[in-house]
Protein backbone atom coordinates (compact mmCIF):
# COMPACT_ATOMS: atom_id res chain seq x y z
CA UNK A 1 0.00 0.00 0.00
CA UNK A 2 2.88 2.38 0.79
CA UNK A 3 4.24 1.90 -2.73
CA UNK A 4 0.90 2.91 -4.22
CA UNK A 5 0.80 6.08 -2.13
CA UNK A 6 4.33 6.99 -3.19
CA UNK A 7 3.41 6.61 -6.87
CA UNK A 8 0.29 8.71 -6.43
CA UNK A 9 2.29 11.35 -4.57
CA UNK A 10 4.72 11.56 -7.49
CA UNK A 11 1.83 11.78 -9.95
CA UNK A 12 0.21 14.64 -8.07
CA UNK A 13 3.56 16.37 -7.64
CA UNK A 14 3.99 16.40 -11.42
CA UNK A 15 0.51 17.90 -11.84
CA UNK A 16 1.25 20.64 -9.33
CA UNK A 17 4.56 21.28 -11.05
CA UNK A 18 2.78 21.71 -14.38
CA UNK A 19 0.31 24.11 -12.77
CA UNK A 20 3.11 26.16 -11.20
CA UNK A 21 5.11 26.44 -14.42
CA UNK A 22 1.99 27.27 -16.42
CA UNK A 23 1.08 30.06 -14.00
CA UNK A 24 4.23 31.90 -15.09
CA UNK A 25 2.83 32.10 -18.63
CA UNK A 26 -0.53 33.61 -17.69
CA UNK A 27 -0.48 37.29 -18.65
CA UNK A 28 -4.06 37.89 -19.82
CA UNK A 29 -7.44 36.26 -20.26
CA UNK A 30 -6.55 34.70 -23.62
CA UNK A 31 -3.61 32.93 -21.95
CA UNK A 32 -5.84 31.67 -19.14
CA UNK A 33 -8.62 30.35 -21.39
CA UNK A 34 -6.97 29.30 -24.68
CA UNK A 35 -3.23 29.25 -23.95
CA UNK A 36 -2.71 32.37 -26.04
CA UNK A 37 -3.63 30.29 -29.14
CA UNK A 38 -0.05 29.06 -29.36
CA UNK A 39 -0.28 25.33 -28.61
CA UNK A 40 1.18 22.57 -30.79
CA UNK A 41 -0.61 19.58 -32.26
CA UNK A 42 0.66 16.93 -29.82
CA UNK A 43 -0.59 18.90 -26.83
CA UNK A 44 -3.92 19.78 -28.45
CA UNK A 45 -4.58 16.26 -29.80
CA UNK A 46 -3.85 14.57 -26.47
CA UNK A 47 -5.71 17.26 -24.55
CA UNK A 48 -8.80 16.94 -26.75
CA UNK A 49 -8.82 13.17 -26.43
CA UNK A 50 -8.10 13.07 -22.70
CA UNK A 51 -10.88 15.60 -22.14
CA UNK A 52 -13.30 13.71 -24.38
CA UNK A 53 -12.83 10.38 -22.59
CA UNK A 54 -12.83 11.01 -18.82
CA UNK A 55 -13.53 8.41 -16.12
CA UNK A 56 -16.18 7.15 -18.50
CA UNK A 57 -13.42 5.44 -20.50
CA UNK A 58 -11.52 3.58 -17.77
CA UNK A 59 -14.43 2.81 -15.46
CA UNK A 60 -17.59 3.22 -17.54
CA UNK A 61 -16.61 1.71 -20.90
CA UNK A 62 -14.59 -1.12 -19.36
CA UNK A 63 -17.67 -1.90 -17.25
CA UNK A 64 -19.86 -1.89 -20.33
CA UNK A 65 -17.48 -4.34 -22.02
CA UNK A 66 -17.87 -6.63 -19.02
CA UNK A 67 -21.66 -6.38 -19.03
CA UNK A 68 -22.55 -6.57 -22.75
CA UNK A 69 -19.41 -8.02 -24.36
CA UNK A 70 -18.61 -7.38 -28.02
CA UNK A 71 -21.71 -5.19 -28.44
CA UNK A 72 -19.71 -2.46 -26.68
CA UNK A 73 -17.45 -2.22 -29.75
CA UNK A 74 -20.24 -0.18 -31.37
CA UNK A 75 -19.20 2.58 -28.95
CA UNK A 76 -15.66 2.34 -30.35
CA UNK A 77 -16.98 2.76 -33.89
CA UNK A 78 -19.10 5.73 -32.88
CA UNK A 79 -16.25 7.47 -31.10
CA UNK A 80 -13.76 6.97 -33.93
CA UNK A 81 -16.25 8.31 -36.48
CA UNK A 82 -17.07 11.33 -34.30
CA UNK A 83 -13.42 12.22 -33.70
CA UNK A 84 -12.53 11.72 -37.38
CA UNK A 85 -15.33 13.99 -38.63
CA UNK A 86 -14.50 16.68 -36.05
CA UNK A 87 -10.80 16.83 -36.93
CA UNK A 88 -11.10 16.27 -40.69
CA UNK A 89 -14.05 18.52 -41.50
CA UNK A 90 -14.88 20.88 -38.63
CA UNK A 91 -11.60 21.85 -36.96
CA UNK A 92 -10.14 24.03 -39.73
CA UNK A 93 -13.28 26.06 -40.51
CA UNK A 94 -13.85 26.62 -36.81
CA UNK A 95 -10.24 27.65 -36.20
CA UNK A 96 -10.37 30.04 -39.17
CA UNK A 97 -13.59 31.73 -38.06
CA UNK A 98 -12.75 31.93 -34.37
CA UNK A 99 -9.42 33.58 -35.21
CA UNK A 100 -11.16 35.95 -37.58
CA UNK A 101 -13.54 37.00 -34.80
CA UNK A 102 -10.83 37.13 -32.12
CA UNK A 103 -12.96 34.78 -30.03
CA UNK A 104 -11.60 33.14 -26.86
CA UNK A 105 -14.84 31.41 -25.75
CA UNK A 106 -17.63 29.57 -27.57
CA UNK A 107 -20.25 32.26 -26.75
CA UNK A 108 -17.70 34.79 -28.10
CA UNK A 109 -17.62 32.90 -31.37
CA UNK A 110 -21.41 32.60 -31.63
CA UNK A 111 -22.05 36.27 -30.83
CA UNK A 112 -19.54 37.32 -33.50
CA UNK A 113 -20.74 34.79 -36.07
CA UNK A 114 -24.30 36.15 -35.96
CA UNK A 115 -23.28 39.80 -35.43
CA UNK A 116 -25.50 39.90 -32.36
CA UNK A 117 -26.85 43.34 -31.50
CA UNK A 118 -28.05 42.20 -28.07
CA UNK A 119 -26.67 39.93 -25.38
CA UNK A 120 -29.45 37.33 -25.75
CA UNK A 121 -27.45 34.74 -27.65
CA UNK A 122 -24.40 35.15 -25.41
CA UNK A 123 -26.51 34.81 -22.26
CA UNK A 124 -28.25 31.71 -23.58
CA UNK A 125 -25.02 30.02 -24.66
CA UNK A 126 -23.18 30.85 -21.44
CA UNK A 127 -26.09 29.70 -19.26
CA UNK A 128 -26.56 26.39 -21.08
CA UNK A 129 -22.82 25.78 -21.04
CA UNK A 130 -22.54 26.46 -17.32
CA UNK A 131 -25.47 24.20 -16.36
CA UNK A 132 -24.45 21.09 -18.28
CA UNK A 133 -20.74 21.53 -17.62
CA UNK A 134 -21.43 21.53 -13.89
CA UNK A 135 -23.47 18.32 -14.29
CA UNK A 136 -20.66 16.76 -16.33
CA UNK A 137 -18.04 17.81 -13.78
CA UNK A 138 -20.16 16.38 -10.97
CA UNK A 139 -20.17 13.02 -12.78
CA UNK A 140 -16.38 13.11 -12.95
CA UNK A 141 -16.09 13.99 -9.26
CA UNK A 142 -18.36 11.03 -8.54
CA UNK A 143 -15.98 8.83 -10.57
CA UNK A 144 -13.05 10.14 -8.51
CA UNK A 145 -14.64 8.95 -5.29
CA UNK A 146 -15.39 5.56 -6.85
CA UNK A 147 -11.79 5.25 -8.05
CA UNK A 148 -10.28 5.88 -4.62
CA UNK A 149 -12.82 3.51 -3.08
CA UNK A 150 -12.10 0.70 -5.58
CA UNK A 151 -8.30 0.94 -5.65
CA UNK A 152 -7.36 2.01 -2.14
CA UNK A 153 -10.40 1.08 -0.08
CA UNK A 154 -11.01 4.69 0.95
CA UNK A 155 -14.38 5.97 2.00
CA UNK A 156 -16.15 7.22 -1.16
CA UNK A 157 -16.71 10.72 0.22
CA UNK A 158 -13.11 11.13 1.39
CA UNK A 159 -11.87 10.13 -2.06
CA UNK A 160 -14.25 12.59 -3.67
CA UNK A 161 -12.99 15.48 -1.55
CA UNK A 162 -9.31 14.65 -2.09
CA UNK A 163 -9.65 14.40 -5.87
CA UNK A 164 -11.69 17.59 -5.96
CA UNK A 165 -9.07 19.52 -3.96
CA UNK A 166 -6.18 18.39 -6.16
CA UNK A 167 -7.85 19.48 -9.40
CA UNK A 168 -8.96 22.85 -8.06
CA UNK A 169 -5.46 23.74 -6.85
CA UNK A 170 -3.58 23.17 -10.08
CA UNK A 171 -6.26 24.44 -12.44
CA UNK A 172 -6.81 27.69 -10.54
CA UNK A 173 -3.13 28.52 -10.82
CA UNK A 174 -2.26 27.60 -14.40
CA UNK A 175 -5.53 27.88 -16.34
CA UNK A 176 -5.74 26.41 -19.83
CA UNK A 177 -1.97 26.01 -20.25
CA UNK A 178 -1.84 23.84 -17.15
CA UNK A 179 -4.87 21.91 -18.39
CA UNK A 180 -3.41 21.26 -21.84
CA UNK A 181 0.05 20.17 -20.69
CA UNK A 182 -1.33 18.05 -17.85
CA UNK A 183 -3.68 16.44 -20.38
CA UNK A 184 -0.68 15.45 -22.50
CA UNK A 185 0.99 13.89 -19.47
CA UNK A 186 -2.21 12.20 -18.31
CA UNK A 187 -3.16 11.06 -21.80
CA UNK A 188 0.15 9.20 -22.11
CA UNK A 189 -0.47 7.44 -18.80
CA UNK A 190 -3.99 6.47 -19.89
CA UNK A 191 -3.06 5.03 -23.27
CA UNK A 192 -0.12 3.05 -21.88
CA UNK A 193 -2.23 1.58 -19.09
CA UNK A 194 -5.08 0.65 -21.41
CA UNK A 195 -2.90 -1.02 -24.02
CA UNK A 196 -0.83 -3.05 -21.57
CA UNK A 197 -3.58 -4.52 -19.39
CA UNK A 198 -5.36 -6.70 -22.02
CA UNK A 199 -2.01 -8.19 -23.05
CA UNK A 200 -1.10 -8.94 -19.43
CA UNK A 201 -4.55 -10.43 -18.80
CA UNK A 202 -4.40 -12.72 -21.82
CA UNK A 203 -0.92 -13.96 -20.94
CA UNK A 204 -1.89 -14.45 -17.30
CA UNK A 205 -4.97 -16.46 -18.24
CA UNK A 206 -2.80 -18.98 -20.12
CA UNK A 207 -5.75 -19.72 -22.43
CA UNK A 208 -6.08 -19.62 -26.18
CA UNK A 209 -8.42 -17.24 -27.96
CA UNK A 210 -10.83 -20.12 -28.69
CA UNK A 211 -10.88 -21.14 -25.02
CA UNK A 212 -11.69 -17.60 -23.94
CA UNK A 213 -14.56 -17.44 -26.44
CA UNK A 214 -15.94 -20.74 -25.13
CA UNK A 215 -15.71 -19.47 -21.58
CA UNK A 216 -17.56 -16.27 -22.42
CA UNK A 217 -20.30 -18.24 -24.16
CA UNK A 218 -20.74 -20.35 -21.03
CA UNK A 219 -21.14 -17.23 -18.93
CA UNK A 220 -23.61 -15.60 -21.34
CA UNK A 221 -23.95 -16.28 -25.09
CA UNK A 222 -25.03 -12.67 -25.60
CA UNK A 223 -21.47 -11.55 -24.76
CA UNK A 224 -20.39 -12.74 -28.20
CA UNK A 225 -23.36 -11.33 -30.14
CA UNK A 226 -22.72 -7.94 -31.74
CA UNK A 227 -26.43 -7.09 -31.31
CA UNK A 228 -26.63 -8.19 -27.68
CA UNK A 229 -29.17 -10.42 -25.93
CA UNK A 230 -31.54 -12.07 -28.39
CA UNK A 231 -29.61 -11.07 -31.50
CA UNK A 232 -30.99 -8.59 -34.01
CA UNK A 233 -34.26 -6.92 -33.04
CA UNK A 234 -35.74 -3.44 -33.29
CA UNK A 235 -35.00 -2.83 -29.62
CA UNK A 236 -31.37 -3.89 -30.03
CA UNK A 237 -31.08 -1.78 -33.18
CA UNK A 238 -32.14 1.30 -31.19
CA UNK A 239 -29.66 0.37 -28.47
CA UNK A 240 -26.82 -0.01 -30.98
CA UNK A 241 -27.80 3.34 -32.49
CA UNK A 242 -27.36 4.97 -29.09
CA UNK A 243 -23.84 3.53 -28.88
CA UNK A 244 -22.94 4.79 -32.35
CA UNK A 245 -24.39 8.24 -31.72
CA UNK A 246 -22.15 8.86 -28.70
CA UNK A 247 -19.73 10.22 -31.30
CA UNK A 248 -22.10 13.13 -32.02
CA UNK A 249 -20.69 14.82 -28.95
CA UNK A 250 -17.37 15.43 -30.71
CA UNK A 251 -19.00 17.54 -33.42
CA UNK A 252 -19.11 20.86 -31.61
CA UNK A 253 -18.95 20.36 -27.84
CA UNK A 254 -17.25 23.43 -26.34
CA UNK A 255 -14.74 21.49 -24.23
CA UNK A 256 -13.47 19.84 -27.44
CA UNK A 257 -13.66 22.82 -29.80
CA UNK A 258 -11.89 25.16 -27.42
CA UNK A 259 -8.84 22.99 -28.23
CA UNK A 260 -9.17 23.85 -31.92
CA UNK A 261 -9.35 27.49 -30.92
CA UNK A 262 -6.12 27.17 -28.92
CA UNK A 263 -3.99 25.44 -31.57
CA UNK A 264 -1.23 27.47 -33.22
CA UNK A 265 -2.40 27.26 -36.85
CA UNK A 266 -4.26 25.10 -39.37
CA UNK A 267 -1.14 23.14 -40.30
CA UNK A 268 -1.00 21.85 -36.74
CA UNK A 269 -4.55 20.55 -37.17
CA UNK A 270 -3.41 18.39 -40.11
CA UNK A 271 -0.70 16.86 -37.93
CA UNK A 272 -2.95 16.35 -34.94
CA UNK A 273 -5.78 14.68 -36.85
CA UNK A 274 -4.24 11.22 -37.05
CA UNK A 275 -2.86 11.43 -33.53
CA UNK A 276 -6.41 11.97 -32.28
CA UNK A 277 -7.97 9.24 -34.45
CA UNK A 278 -5.38 6.58 -33.62
CA UNK A 279 -5.50 7.47 -29.92
CA UNK A 280 -9.29 7.07 -29.92
CA UNK A 281 -9.25 3.73 -31.72
CA UNK A 282 -6.58 2.23 -29.46
CA UNK A 283 -7.88 3.56 -26.15
CA UNK A 284 -11.57 2.74 -26.60
CA UNK A 285 -10.88 -0.65 -28.21
CA UNK A 286 -8.54 -1.58 -25.36
CA UNK A 287 -11.10 -0.45 -22.76
CA UNK A 288 -13.76 -2.79 -24.16
CA UNK A 289 -11.23 -5.64 -24.36
CA UNK A 290 -10.32 -5.11 -20.69
CA UNK A 291 -13.98 -5.40 -19.71
CA UNK A 292 -14.49 -8.59 -21.71
CA UNK A 293 -11.33 -10.24 -20.35
CA UNK A 294 -12.27 -9.14 -16.84
CA UNK A 295 -15.67 -10.80 -17.20
CA UNK A 296 -13.91 -14.00 -18.31
CA UNK A 297 -11.30 -14.03 -15.54
CA UNK A 298 -13.27 -12.71 -12.57
CA UNK A 299 -16.65 -14.43 -12.96
CA UNK A 300 -17.97 -17.92 -13.63
CA UNK A 301 -21.17 -19.20 -15.22
CA UNK A 302 -24.17 -18.47 -13.02
CA UNK A 303 -22.68 -15.46 -11.24
CA UNK A 304 -24.69 -12.26 -10.89
CA UNK A 305 -22.18 -9.98 -12.58
CA UNK A 306 -23.13 -6.78 -10.76
CA UNK A 307 -22.68 -8.51 -7.39
CA UNK A 308 -19.03 -9.12 -8.29
CA UNK A 309 -18.08 -6.28 -10.64
CA UNK A 310 -20.30 -3.53 -9.24
CA UNK A 311 -23.02 -1.38 -10.81
CA UNK A 312 -22.60 -1.48 -14.57
CA UNK A 313 -19.48 -3.62 -14.14
CA UNK A 314 -17.51 -0.45 -13.35
CA UNK A 315 -15.23 -2.17 -10.82
CA UNK A 316 -13.84 -4.53 -13.46
CA UNK A 317 -10.66 -2.58 -14.18
CA UNK A 318 -9.63 -2.05 -10.52
CA UNK A 319 -10.40 -5.70 -9.73
CA UNK A 320 -8.49 -7.00 -12.75
CA UNK A 321 -5.50 -4.84 -11.90
CA UNK A 322 -5.55 -6.05 -8.30
CA UNK A 323 -5.88 -9.66 -9.52
CA UNK A 324 -2.97 -9.49 -11.96
CA UNK A 325 -0.41 -6.89 -10.96
CA UNK A 326 2.02 -6.15 -8.14
CA UNK A 327 1.45 -3.18 -5.81
CA UNK A 328 3.78 -0.89 -7.75
CA UNK A 329 1.78 -1.22 -10.96
CA UNK A 330 -1.53 -0.94 -9.13
CA UNK A 331 -0.42 2.55 -8.18
CA UNK A 332 0.32 3.33 -11.82
CA UNK A 333 -3.17 2.20 -12.86
CA UNK A 334 -4.70 4.23 -10.09
CA UNK A 335 -2.87 7.22 -11.57
CA UNK A 336 -4.21 6.27 -15.03
CA UNK A 337 -7.80 6.26 -13.80
CA UNK A 338 -7.35 9.57 -12.01
CA UNK A 339 -5.73 10.93 -15.18
CA UNK A 340 -8.84 10.11 -17.18
CA UNK A 341 -11.08 11.76 -14.64
CA UNK A 342 -9.05 14.84 -13.79
CA UNK A 343 -8.13 15.64 -17.39
CA UNK A 344 -11.84 16.12 -18.00
CA UNK A 345 -12.66 17.96 -14.78
CA UNK A 346 -9.95 20.57 -15.32
CA UNK A 347 -10.94 21.17 -18.94
CA UNK A 348 -14.61 21.54 -18.14
CA UNK A 349 -14.01 23.91 -15.26
CA UNK A 350 -11.97 26.21 -17.51
CA UNK A 351 -14.80 26.21 -20.08
CA UNK A 352 -17.45 26.91 -17.44
CA UNK A 353 -15.35 29.60 -15.78
CA UNK A 354 -14.88 31.33 -19.13
CA UNK A 355 -18.66 31.42 -19.66
CA UNK A 356 -19.22 33.21 -16.35
CA UNK A 357 -16.18 35.51 -16.29
CA UNK A 358 -15.77 36.44 -19.95
CA UNK A 359 -19.32 36.19 -21.25
CA UNK A 360 -21.36 37.35 -18.27
CA UNK A 361 -19.12 39.48 -16.09
CA UNK A 362 -16.99 41.21 -18.74
CA UNK A 363 -18.98 41.27 -21.98
CA UNK A 364 -22.37 42.06 -20.44
CA UNK A 365 -21.88 43.83 -17.11
CA UNK A 366 -18.31 45.23 -17.02
CA UNK A 367 -16.97 45.75 -20.57
CA UNK A 368 -14.30 48.20 -19.35
CA UNK A 369 -12.79 45.92 -16.71
CA UNK A 370 -9.05 45.32 -17.09
CA UNK A 371 -7.74 41.92 -18.16
CA UNK A 372 -5.48 41.62 -15.10
CA UNK A 373 -8.53 41.74 -12.83
CA UNK A 374 -10.34 39.12 -14.92
CA UNK A 375 -7.68 36.47 -14.38
CA UNK A 376 -8.13 36.75 -10.62
CA UNK A 377 -11.89 36.68 -10.94
CA UNK A 378 -11.64 33.61 -13.19
CA UNK A 379 -9.81 31.69 -10.47
CA UNK A 380 -12.53 32.52 -7.94
CA UNK A 381 -15.29 31.55 -10.36
CA UNK A 382 -13.52 28.25 -11.08
CA UNK A 383 -13.52 27.42 -7.38
CA UNK A 384 -17.17 28.39 -6.95
CA UNK A 385 -18.34 26.24 -9.88
CA UNK A 386 -16.24 23.32 -8.66
CA UNK A 387 -17.93 23.54 -5.26
CA UNK A 388 -21.36 23.46 -6.89
CA UNK A 389 -20.37 20.38 -8.92
CA UNK A 390 -19.06 18.72 -5.75
CA UNK A 391 -22.39 19.33 -4.00
CA UNK A 392 -24.30 17.79 -6.92
CA UNK A 393 -22.01 14.74 -7.00
CA UNK A 394 -22.47 14.06 -3.30
CA UNK A 395 -26.24 14.59 -3.54
CA UNK A 396 -26.56 12.15 -6.46
CA UNK A 397 -24.42 9.59 -4.61
CA UNK A 398 -26.71 9.77 -1.59
CA UNK A 399 -29.99 9.69 -3.52
CA UNK A 400 -29.13 7.14 -6.26
CA UNK A 401 -26.63 4.55 -5.02
CA UNK A 402 -27.57 2.32 -7.97
CA UNK A 403 -26.27 4.86 -10.53
CA UNK A 404 -23.52 3.90 -12.98
CA UNK A 405 -20.63 6.10 -14.03
CA UNK A 406 -21.30 5.37 -17.71
CA UNK A 407 -24.81 6.81 -17.79
CA UNK A 408 -24.18 9.62 -15.28
CA UNK A 409 -21.39 10.91 -17.53
CA UNK A 410 -23.41 10.35 -20.70
CA UNK A 411 -26.21 12.61 -19.41
CA UNK A 412 -23.86 15.57 -18.96
CA UNK A 413 -22.09 14.78 -22.25
CA UNK A 414 -25.44 14.61 -24.07
CA UNK A 415 -26.63 17.91 -22.63
CA UNK A 416 -23.56 19.78 -23.87
CA UNK A 417 -23.61 18.03 -27.25
CA UNK A 418 -27.32 18.48 -28.02
CA UNK A 419 -27.22 22.14 -27.00
CA UNK A 420 -24.13 23.16 -28.97
CA UNK A 421 -23.19 20.67 -31.70
CA UNK A 422 -25.99 21.35 -34.23
CA UNK A 423 -25.48 25.09 -33.71
CA UNK A 424 -21.71 24.90 -34.24
CA UNK A 425 -22.03 22.69 -37.34
CA UNK A 426 -24.65 24.88 -39.02
CA UNK A 427 -22.78 28.08 -38.11
CA UNK A 428 -19.77 26.81 -40.06
CA UNK A 429 -21.50 25.63 -43.22
CA UNK A 430 -24.94 27.26 -43.65
CA UNK A 431 -25.10 30.91 -44.62
CA UNK A 432 -28.87 30.93 -44.06
CA UNK A 433 -28.51 30.09 -40.37
CA UNK A 434 -29.96 32.96 -38.33
CA UNK A 435 -29.43 34.11 -34.77
CA UNK A 436 -33.04 33.21 -33.94
CA UNK A 437 -32.41 29.75 -35.39
CA UNK A 438 -29.32 29.37 -33.20
CA UNK A 439 -31.28 30.32 -30.09
CA UNK A 440 -34.07 27.89 -30.98
CA UNK A 441 -31.54 25.11 -31.59
CA UNK A 442 -29.83 25.59 -28.23
CA UNK A 443 -33.12 25.76 -26.34
CA UNK A 444 -34.45 22.63 -28.07
CA UNK A 445 -31.24 20.70 -27.38
CA UNK A 446 -31.05 21.96 -23.79
CA UNK A 447 -34.64 20.93 -22.99
CA UNK A 448 -34.56 17.84 -25.17
CA UNK A 449 -31.99 15.99 -23.08
CA UNK A 450 -33.99 15.86 -19.81
CA UNK A 451 -37.20 15.33 -21.82
CA UNK A 452 -35.87 12.27 -23.65
CA UNK A 453 -34.08 11.01 -20.55
CA UNK A 454 -36.83 11.28 -17.93
CA UNK A 455 -40.24 11.97 -19.52
CA UNK A 456 -40.43 10.35 -22.94
CA UNK A 457 -39.40 6.83 -21.76
CA UNK A 458 -42.56 6.76 -19.63
CA UNK A 459 -44.85 7.01 -22.69
CA UNK A 460 -46.53 3.68 -23.51
CA UNK A 461 -45.39 1.77 -26.62
CA UNK A 462 -42.69 4.21 -27.81
CA UNK A 463 -41.15 4.81 -24.37
CA UNK A 464 -38.98 1.68 -24.27
CA UNK A 465 -37.54 2.51 -27.70
CA UNK A 466 -36.74 6.07 -26.62
CA UNK A 467 -35.04 4.67 -23.54
CA UNK A 468 -33.02 2.23 -25.67
CA UNK A 469 -31.77 4.90 -28.07
CA UNK A 470 -30.87 7.20 -25.10
CA UNK A 471 -31.30 10.95 -24.92
CA UNK A 472 -28.57 12.29 -27.23
CA UNK A 473 -29.77 11.24 -30.74
CA UNK A 474 -33.38 12.51 -30.41
CA UNK A 475 -32.31 15.70 -28.57
CA UNK A 476 -29.66 16.34 -31.25
CA UNK A 477 -32.29 15.86 -33.96
CA UNK A 478 -34.74 18.16 -32.16
CA UNK A 479 -32.05 20.86 -31.96
CA UNK A 480 -31.24 20.46 -35.65
CA UNK A 481 -34.89 20.67 -36.72
CA UNK A 482 -35.50 23.74 -34.56
CA UNK A 483 -32.51 25.45 -36.18
CA UNK A 484 -33.73 24.68 -39.70
CA UNK A 485 -37.36 25.66 -39.16
CA UNK A 486 -36.76 28.88 -37.22
CA UNK A 487 -33.96 30.01 -39.54
CA UNK A 488 -36.25 29.56 -42.55
CA UNK A 489 -38.97 31.54 -40.79
CA UNK A 490 -36.65 34.41 -39.77
CA UNK A 491 -34.38 34.62 -42.81
CA UNK A 492 -34.13 38.17 -44.15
Amino acid sequence: MLTQYIILFCYFAILFGIGFLASKKIKDLADFYVGGKKLGYWVVAFSARATGESGWLLLGLTGMGAMVGVKAFWVVVGEVLGVAVAWLYLAKPFKRKSDQFGAITIPDYLASRFRSQTHGLRILAATALSVFVIIYVSAQIDATGSAFESFLGWNYYVGTLVGFAIVVVYISTGGFVAVAWSDLFQGLIMICGLLCLPVVAWIASGDTFATILDGLEQRDPALLNIWGTGGFSWMNLFSVTSFLMIGLGFLGSPQIFIRFMSIKDEQEIDKGTWVAIVYTLLSTGAAVAIGILGRYMLTVAGDVTTDILGNGGQDVLPMLVDHLLPATLIGVYMAAVLSAIMSTIDSLLVVASSAITRDFYQQIFNPTVKADALVGISRKVTLAMALIALAIAVTVAVLTPERTIFWFVIFGWSGIAATFCPTIILSLFWKGFTEAGAKAAMIAGFLGVPAFKFWMPAIPVIGPYVDAVSELPPAFLASLLAALVVSKMTKK
